[in-house]
């Protein structure tokens, strides 16, 4: 089950956790490879100069994945690793979502969900207008592409060609309270973009070569915005957590259940 998984980071995301007891660990650790790979092998940006206007934009739209963007931002050296202990903590910069102007590397604040698309069609809008070559992710939920929003933001990206944008939807399934197919089914998905002029691809969300490989096909086509659908496992890593809609947020956690959840990943290597 855990193997090619990075539970590294998994295990670094457990100990955020354990520092404020509450936060979003499956929806965080379906999307660990995705961004392991975006931001070690395919973002452009300098964690000194967080607003360098030459660098690629990034939004975490399903912003409650948050603690794996953050594991990740302070690795790169965004801001000191420290601040991770203060998570949801008086004091501290990160909330449970991320807040665009207090966390350095953030470029939106998300967690209403629905948003992080549009936002993403106006920077791309933006770079073209500036001639600019950076280059816009977005990173979407399932239950999130429910959001009308996310297809009007499609249908205007779509429309206007936009190349430099690549929105990406962390497909696994579930969403807060349930299947995805019985709150409000998405498929045929990949049908859905292409009618929206966009190009689509999918690939295992969990694979880091398979998301290496396709990250390194973009854009899919030089005259259309480009979906990418990774297929993934909420709470991949633990199986107590996968698929568990009771599991989706988690506040008040107990010594027992948080001793369970690190026993599960085991020790670091």
């Amino acid at each position: 089950m855990k193997k090619g998984i990075d539970l590294r980071l998994r295990r670094k995301i457990l100990q955020v956790l354990d520092c404020s007891r509450r936060g979003h660990v499956p929806s965080s650790f379906s999307i660990v490879e995705i961004l392991k790979v975006l931001y070690g092998e395919v973002l452009r940006y300098r964690p000194g100069e967080p607003a360098w206007e030459d660098r690629d934009r990034f939004i975490l739209s399903k912003g409650h994945g948050c603690l794996a963007l953050y594991v990740l931002l302070a690795e790169k050296g965004f801001f000191p690793e420290e601040e991770l202990a203060r998570f949801c903590r008086p004091g501290g910069i990160l909330g449970g979502h991320p807040e665009y102007g207090k966390v350095p590397g953030v470029e939106f604040s998300t967690g209403s969900l629905g948003h992080g698309l549009s936002f993403g069609v106006g920077t791309a809008l933006a770079a073209r207008m500036d001639g600019k070559d950076y280059r816009t992710f977005v990173l979407m939920g399932d239950g999130e592409c429910q959001e009308g929003s996310v297809w009007e933001a499609a249908m205007c990206a779509g429309k206007h060609r936009l190349a430099g944008l690549t929105a990406m939807v962390d497909y696994n399934k579930r969403q807060a309270y349930g299947p995805v197919r019985e709150v409000q089914d998405l498929e045929p998905l990949a049908r859905k973009w292409e009618s929206f002029n966009w190009e689509v691809v999918s690939a295992d969300g969990h694979d880091e070569a398979a998301i290496r490989e396709t990250f390194r096909r973009l854009p899919l086509s030089p005259e259309k915005p480009s979906l990418i659908i990774f297929n993934t496992v909420k709470g991949r890593g633990i199986a107590a957590l996968e698929n568990d809609p009771s599991w989706h947020h988690k506040s008040g956690i107990k010594d027992d259940a948080m001793k369970a959840l690190c026993d599960a990943l085991g020790e670091d290597e």
